[in-house]
């Protein structure tokens, strides 16, 4: 019944994807399936709005939306990303709307959308181990992440496993 989050980093000649997914073992709880999909819906949103001259906040916002009209909770601590030569580089891509959110996405702008939710409002606590991080009041989290290129045409996926023509 364990909910796993399973979040990969891959380098290839010097530049970085990322990726998640959550992953029920067998006895999981439907509500755990349900936040599960929530998290993967969030992130198929957000592609929607996902185009160059979009400000980065929108991408926030729609998250935002789907993930509270299921009644779950956006993970507020944990952000998307730009992504490039170093996992984590600008823009600051969070899972939820603020004015204060700076930039907008530009063509070829390569991010880490990754809405992090959880069945109820709560701050995250790192383990001792210093990797392992959960939810501070135990609530179920979820996670989907993938690496995208921001195109006039639509977003590319880097990270969903399918070929895609080269990139200029």
């Amino acid at each position: 019944g364990d909910v796993l989050k399973l979040d990969v980093t891959a380098e290839l000649d010097g530049f970085i994807a990322d990726a998640a997914r959550t992953v029920l073992l067998p006895g999981a709880s439907g509500r755990a399936r349900r936040l599960r999909d929530c998290a993967q819906r969030a992130f198929h949103r957000a592609l929607e709005v996902a185009r160059p001259g979009t400000p980065v906040r929108e991408l926030g916002r729609v998250v935002e939306r789907e993930v509270e009209s299921d009644g779950f909770a956006v993970v507020r601590e944990l952000t998307g990303h730009g992504v490039g030569r170093r996992v984590h580089e600008p823009p600051e891509v969070p899972n939820f709307f603020s004015a204060l959110t700076q930039g907008v996405l530009e063509e070829g702008m390569v991010i880490a959308l990754e809405p992090i939710i959880a069945e109820k409002p709560s701050r995250i606590v790192e383990e001792r181990d210093g990797w392992t991080i959960r939810t501070q009041n135990r609530s179920l989290a979820a996670h989907y992440e993938h690496t995208i290129v921001i195109r006039e045409q639509g977003p590319l996926i880097l990270t969903d496993g399918q070929p895609h023509p080269q990139l200029p």
